[in-house]
């Protein structure tokens, strides 16, 4: 019996039977809807928003989410599954999803009213209503504490100022979840698109995630009433909390991507012959490939063990950390080295490869740092913050 190159370890054998009927319904979905497009859409610098309603229709927008508020339901190896088979595609789709669900839907619900879960929830697992996440700021994303933005509470209204930067989704929004300064420690709000004072900005010129889109975002005097603040969590906890589900998500995705270049090359090399024989019949094709192999191999068995501690509520940030570390670093250098091999052909859309070296260029930067997460595990083993 001969083994799936892609799943050398039988990863699959782990999942329950709803967890492969989810993988096989969004891989179905990638190849058939994703995939034509994809290359398209990243040369012109476009996000295929006519996916959206597929997407939604799919239940793939707050799919970890109880089914009253519109989720799914699904475990979290199932929500990581969709990451990693939409990321195969492209990683401006799996960040589409990442952000609805993990970073907007998501603080509504661990940290909203029920009138606001009620109010948001449902129409944004429909995909009637897209969501982005004010966070990052302009003179820096590794220190969140150094916020600049603020909220001064006057009457029964909040008053906005400051600005956001590298915003996924920001000029798709209809909502906008932004974390500000208060006299009493960091709070979130509900921006809503049309709000006096509130402007996003798409940021063009981009290399890296070009089927996504990506804004600036801009508070003048925005004013926010009470209604519209997440009230039940207060401080850095509540932007942290939601970049770790988010986090979760992109441990998974990579391997996604990782897969889609290693398959790429795999059919590229038997059928490119040099020196009067295939690509892959050279040792140092089959090296190459043999450690790309071995790299995903560890990443899945990585990402499934991590899902299984999410899910009995024992995961710990750090092993988050650990694993995005990881799974990024894995996923850029297989991209890199599969655009070798496939020489000069391989620096063209035509190939996926330098696709998903690009995005990855910005996958391993967001949501943390490769260097930001090794010193979370640096941390963790001494004790000692080197921050």
């Amino acid at each position: 019996m001969s083994l799936n190159p892609y799943d050398l370890y039988d990863t699959r054998s782990l999942l329950t039977e709803e967890e492969r009927a989810v993988q096989d319904t969004v891989a179905r979905f990638t190849d058939e809807r994703v995939l034509p497009i994809i290359g398209d859409a990243f040369d012109e610098g476009r996000f295929p928003r006519e996916l959206i309603p597929e997407i939604a229709e799919l239940g793939l927008l707050g799919s970890s989410l109880p089914e009253e508020y519109g989720g799914g339901g699904l475990n979290s190896v199932s929500y990581g599954l969709i990451c990693q088979e939409l990321e195969r595609g492209d990683s401006g789709i799996r960040s589409f999803v990442s952000v609805q669900s993990s970073l907007c839907m998501y603080p509504i619900f661990a940290y909203g009213t029920e009138e606001q879960k009620q109010r948001w929830l449902p129409s944004m697992a429909r995909g009637e209503t897209i969501g982005c996440f004010g966070l990052t700021e302009p003179h820096g994303g590794s220190d969140p504490a150094n916020m600049k933005t603020s909220a001064k509470k006057d009457g029964g209204d909040w008053v906005l100022n400051g600005s956001k930067m590298w915003i996924t989704n920001g000029n798709l929004a209809d909502i906008a979840i932004v974390w500000a300064q208060t006299d009493d420690g960091i709070q979130g709000f509900v921006v809503e698109k049309g709000m006096k004072g509130f402007a996003a900005q798409e940021i063009k010129h981009k290399m890296s995630l070009r089927a996504s889109v990506t804004s600036g975002l801009f508070f003048d005097n925005v004013r926010v009433p009470d209604a519209n603040r997440l009230p039940n969590v207060k401080g850095l906890k509540g932007p942290l909390g939601c970049l770790t589900q988010a986090r979760y998500g992109i441990t998974w995705g990579p391997i996604g991507a990782a897969i889609a270049c290693l398959d790429e090359v795999l059919g590229y090399t038997k059928e490119r012959i040099l020196f009067g024989r295939p690509v892959a019949a050279t040792q140092s094709a089959q090296l190459k490939m043999a450690d790309m192999a071995r790299r995903i191999t560890m990443a899945q068995l990585l990402v499934v063990q991590l899902g299984r501690l999410k899910d009995a509520g024992t995961m710990a940030p750090t092993q988050v950390s650990l694993a995005k570390w990881n799974n990024c670093r894995m996923a850029i250098d297989i991209a890199r080295e599969c655009r070798d091999l496939l020489g000069g052909a391989g620096i063209t859309t035509e190939h996926c490869a330098i696709r998903h070296a690009m995005n990855l260029e910005s996958v391993i930067t967001y949501e943390g740092t490769e260097t930001i997460h090794q010193l979370v595990v640096g941390r963790e083993l001494t004790g000692i913050n080197a921050f």
